[in-house]
């Protein structure tokens, strides 16, 4: 027999609950939060942070929880409430608005709401015409116990209650006092959290500039910005053809690679292993005795005409993003200087870069890994400093998928410790796993393969996929129409109507697409059998006439206008398909919360042939009564129309009219037997 069968005073050790998987008070299934918290969640500056978990403990009493945020590295929390919003799945939910970029915590804690089950059941026992004398005294010491703890105006409302308790004996009277409405709100406000249960996990959240989600880009090669054939164009010259990218309604001006090219193997016109005296070479083939990644080209102009540049486009409201490529000309003052960072071959001759059977002859790769790591690493991250300290806020980099992860990692992190506005954007053309990871570990955004998506199945398959998995929390794709690497089939083959099929994909599926200059002018001369621009401007100067005919400036225009007019058009998370009867049409829309826009898309995805579309209205995500007319102006052409129910039928030509963008607007529903309402 035990010692406390026996009547014994010795009550035994203390269970250590904390060695135990489980909690008092469970928390799990948390969301979002990305491989057991790993990685951050990413969302933008402006945008709610709404979190969810399964929150439950054994019985019926009530429970209270609240989401915590914290800037990272600081020890205070902010809280803000959650609620049940399942209550048989014990599902809870709290937002909290996220005002500032930076770098987060967030976390939840939940305790035992012993004032809300004490009111609960009293209540019960109450309407059952029970007696609830003993009942009255456990809610006195509840409040009691609040008064201790409460401050300031409160803690006097609270004594004022305990008071009148005990002045009035009435269980009449004590029963209303302590059922009021009013005393209900103060206790909420003063829980006994001593027995509170945290998460286990702090969990990380990274708060963007909002161009982060939402933005138009414009790449373009700066040399050939001139209007002379065989001429470098400048840094002048780009800031001349500000005013029309503007014009068009881009915001990011990304630029390739502006940097001192090699001459050893320097490729020559459509990636000829010779180049011609006056052929200026590939800009990724990055280095020569002018300078390397800190250098720019001579023939561009000076770090002062640079930032005149960035000036110039700031004041007119773009960004300018540079790309960088980690990768080297043989004639890089790296090589010499530091020969360790790179490999070579048994002969002594420096490794160039491979992916078989491709060879680039006229690029060598550092080596991320050895004795050199630190003085590398911290050589790049000084590379990505000295661009921002010269008025640079967004980078592009080329092939990230084709270096260590971790290097990513720390440099992301460490660059935007310092610099939290500063974005990266992964050009990881790579395995989906890969392209998933570089996001995880601190890509602002990645491309995507959208540029290969063009039938419809295709479309809404992988868009379905993007926006409502897991990885809506922590990828962003930037939706690019054309790269100067890629010139996809479809735009060979279809011709103008192709160029403004997917110009009103990307504008509207996506919160951040981009353009290489060229698709305005419906560019699409390709190497046979390639996807591959023929006379690249990769390798030679080009000068383009920005008016030629045919070109489709103004529907770019009028899709960057239209996405910054209809806020639901930032919304990328908020995309869905919606019913259409043909294979070759797109039907798809995004609403605001609030449902004071409502955007709906109707896109064909074949460049040659008109199609009579009938499609189906949501009408009851759209918050609509079935007989509730509704306005629908088509923001392309202006057209307007008043229609009731769900089907509804449209043309599409390809060659004039390939999609209409619908505003939709809902008419006051209207109670015909009291017209007053």
């Amino acid at each position: 027999m035990s010692k406390r069968a026996a009547g014994g005073a010795d009550k035994g050790p203390a269970i250590d609950l904390s060695t135990l998987s489980s909690r008092p008070i469970v928390i799990e299934r948390v969301t979002p939060e990305i491989d057991h918290g790993r990685f951050a969640v990413k969302r933008c500056e402006g945008d709610t942070l709404t979190v969810g978990a399964a929150i439950f403990a054994e019985g019926h009493g009530a429970l209270s929880a609240a989401l915590l945020l914290r800037r990272a590295g600081e020890t205070d929390w902010q809280e803000y409430p959650m609620a049940s919003v399942n209550h048989g799945l014990a599902l809870w939910e709290g937002s909290a608005p996220l005002p500032d970029i930076g770098r987060w915590d967030y976390t939840i804690e939940a305790w035992r709401d012993e004032w809300t089950s004490w009111r609960s059941d009293t209540g019960k026992k109450v309407d059952a015409g029970q007696e609830v004398s003993l009942e009255l005294v456990e809610g006195r010491a509840l409040v009691e116990a609040a008064q201790a703890r409460a401050k300031g105006d409160d803690a006097t409302y609270l004594k004022t209650v305990l008071k009148g308790f005990d002045a009035d004996p009435a269980a009449a009277a004590q029963t209303t006092l302590l059922m009021s409405p009013e005393l209900q709100g103060v206790m909420a406000r003063w829980p006994d959290r001593t027995q509170a249960v945290r998460y286990d996990l702090v969990l990380p959240l990274v708060v963007d500039p909002e161009r982060a989600a939402f933005a138009a880009w414009y790449e373009m090669f700066p040399r050939s910005q001139g209007t002379e054939p065989g001429r470098w164009g400048t840094f002048e010259d780009c800031i001349r053809r500000l005013p029309e990218v503007r014009a068009m309604g881009f915001d990011v001006l990304y630029f390739v690679p502006i940097h001192p090219i090699g001459t050893t193997h320097r490729k020559g016109k459509n990636n000829s292993l010779v180049a011609g005296p006056h052929e200026p070479g590939s800009p990724y083939a990055i280095g020569a005795p002018e300078g390397g990644h800190m250098a720019i080209h001579p023939e561009l102009g000076t770090l002062e005409d640079f930032e005149r540049l960035v000036r110039s486009a700031n004041h007119m409201g773009m960004e300018v993003a540079l790309d960088i490529a980690i990768q080297c000309s043989p004639d890089h003052p790296w090589i010499t200087e530091h020969p360790e960072w790179f490999k070579f071959r048994p002969d002594g001759t420096i490794k160039y870069a491979e992916n078989p059977p491709k060879k680039y002859q006229d690029i060598v790769n550092v080596e991320f890994f050895g004795p050199h790591q630190y003085e590398l690493w911290e050589e790049l991250r000084q590379v990505f400093e000295f661009w921002i300290g010269h008025g640079v806020t967004i980078f592009r980099v080329d092939n990230p998928h084709t270096k260590p992860v971790p290097f990513w990692e720390w440099v992301i992190r460490t660059t935007k410790d310092e610099h939290p506005y500063v974005q990266f954007l992964a050009e990881a053309f790579t395995r989906p796993p890969m392209m998933k990871m570089l996001a995880k570990v601190g890509y602002t955004q990645s491309y995507s393969y959208f540029t290969w998506r063009n039938r419809k199945h295709e479309l809404q398959e992988y868009l379905t996929e993007l926006t409502q998995a897991e990885c809506v929390e922590y990828m962003r794709p930037n939706f690019f129409a054309n790269t100067p690497d890629i010139l996809p089939e479809f735009l060979q083959r279809g011709g103008r109507p192709a160029f403004m099929i997917r110009a009103v994909l990307a504008a509207t599926l996506a919160g951040v697409y981009g353009i290489y200059n060229g698709f305005e002018l419906c560019e699409n001369d390709a190497v046979p059998g390639k996807e591959e621009y023929n006379n690249s401007e990769k390798y030679e100067f080009k000068v383009w006439d920005w008016d030629r005919p045919g070109h489709i400036k103004d529907l770019i225009a009028k899709l960057n206008h239209i996405r910054q007019d209809n806020p639901a058009l930032r919304r990328f998370e908020a995309l869905r398909f919606y019913e259409c009867d043909s294979d070759d049409v797109l039907f798809y829309g995004k609403m605001t919360a609030e449902r004071d826009n409502m955007v709906f898309v109707l896109c064909t995805t074949n460049p040659f042939d008109g199609r009579h579309v009938w499609m189906r209205f949501p009408l009851a995500e759209m918050g609509l009564e079935p007989d509730q007319a509704f306005e629908v102006e088509d923001l392309l052409t202006g057209d307007r129309h008043l229609w009731t129910g769900e089907w509804h039928h449209y043309y599409l030509n390809p060659q004039t009219n390939p999609a209409a963008v619908f505003r939709v607007v809902p008419w006051r529903a209207v109670d015909y037997r009291n017209p007053s309402l």
